[in-house]
């Protein structure tokens, strides 16, 4: 490669990186859909999935949760709560849905935007409901999967924290009278891990996981909507 190709690349990486960082909570990755999208028909229950690669990967690997039903995927993988927090006025409220499901705080635990509080993590997620119970919209509050342990943080070990904010926003949807919607204590093992069954890396949902978490989902939504 010429030194002139490699200046161009260099500065296109620094340009795209620069781009990246001013959007620090990819705003821009759904703003297209969502500008595309009909506003909700006056009978329809819309339903908006607000998360991380745990919701992003739902639509992947098991398409038939979301095919024929009036319900939006709002993942992005990677994700932590303070990002999903700026995001969730264009990605959820200006959707107009009946109802949203949160699933929220792995990568938190992760470290992947930096070290976070317990409280952090939750203040982040209530401020999420508080949002959408402002707008009319009722909430779904999901517990944290369980985890192990990241591979790509590894010595992490975030169960024990996991069943403590899980037990903190069950207590905070039963005073507030949300929906919490419990998958953990289906899918942990012996450990307060994923069960084999349920994941491929003991984080992500395989499509056994996501079958589970559909059935479990779809349950928690009629719940709400009556």
């Amino acid at each position: 490669m010429s030194k002139i190709k490699f200046v161009t690349v260099l500065f296109l990486l620094f340009t795209i990186n620069k781009v990246l960082a001013q959007d620090w909570p990819n705003l821009q990755k759904f703003q297209n859909a969502n500008a595309e999208l009909k506003p909700p028909m006056p009978n329809e229950n819309r339903v908006v999935f607000m998360g991380n690669s745990i919701t992003e990967g739902w639509s992947q690997t098991y398409p038939e949760f979301f095919n024929g039903k009036p319900y939006i995927n709002r993942g992005i993988s990677g994700q932590t709560t303070p990002q999903m927090l700026l995001r969730f006025k264009q990605d959820v409220i200006d959707l107009q849905p009946k109802v949203v499901v949160i699933l929220a705080g792995t990568n938190d635990l992760a470290g992947n935007t930096g070290a976070s509080t317990n409280k952090m993590i939750t203040d982040n997620i209530f401020s999420m409901a508080e949002l959408a119970q402002k707008h009319h919209i009722k909430v779904v509050i999901s517990s944290i999967l369980p985890v192990y342990d990241y591979p790509w943080r590894e010595g992490t070990f975030p169960a024990n924290r996991i069943i403590e904010i899980n037990q903190s926003l069950q207590n905070y949807a039963k005073v507030e009278g949300h929906t919490y919607l419990d998958y953990h204590s289906k899918m942990k093992d012996k450990r307060n891990g994923m069960k084999k069954e349920y994941s491929y890396d003991g984080v992500h949902a395989s499509k056994e996981g996501y079958i589970l978490m559909s059935a479990l989902a779809e349950k928690a939504i009629q719940t709400t909507l009556k």
